[in-house]
């Protein structure tokens, strides 16, 4: 089984990881950690190696406790949600573990949501965290 995780360092991350270690462990599954970022004029190198320095102290985490794990930091012109769903697409993850934003009503007509456009798209089952 393979599980992927949307990780961003955000608020909810602690209980994302410590829900993705509890299915790793339930259902002998490998874990995916990706971070994506957007390509634009703001984004700088240091930003890409923060994500990848991030993403592999989680995953040492993960390998202590004897969960296969390997990282991705994606850029690309594709929202977060976008890249999360085609890179679960081409690459047979079974499951996707997600951190939910809380947004007003406002924010997320204007911006849309990452989350929402994972829930409806994924082709797996998508398991959010607030």
């Amino acid at each position: 089984m393979n599980i992927l995780v949307g990780y961003d360092h955000s608020g909810v991350s602690e209980a994302l990881l410590k829900l993705a270690r509890e299915h790793a462990l339930a259902f002998k599954a490998k874990i995916c950690l990706m971070t994506s970022l957007e390509q634009g004029s703001t984004l700088k190198s240091e930003d890409v190696q923060r994500a990848e320095s991030r993403l592999d102290r989680v995953m040492a985490l993960l390998k202590a406790d004897g969960i296969p794990c390997e990282t991705k930091v994606s850029v690309s012109y594709l929202g977060a949600g976008e890249d999360l769903v085609k890179y679960a697409n081409e690459n047979d993850v079974d499951e996707i573990i997600i951190g939910v934003k809380r947004r007003s009503k406002v924010g997320k007509l204007m911006f849309g949501s990452n989350a929402q456009y994972v829930i409806l798209k994924a082709s797996c089952p998508v398991v959010s965290v607030k």
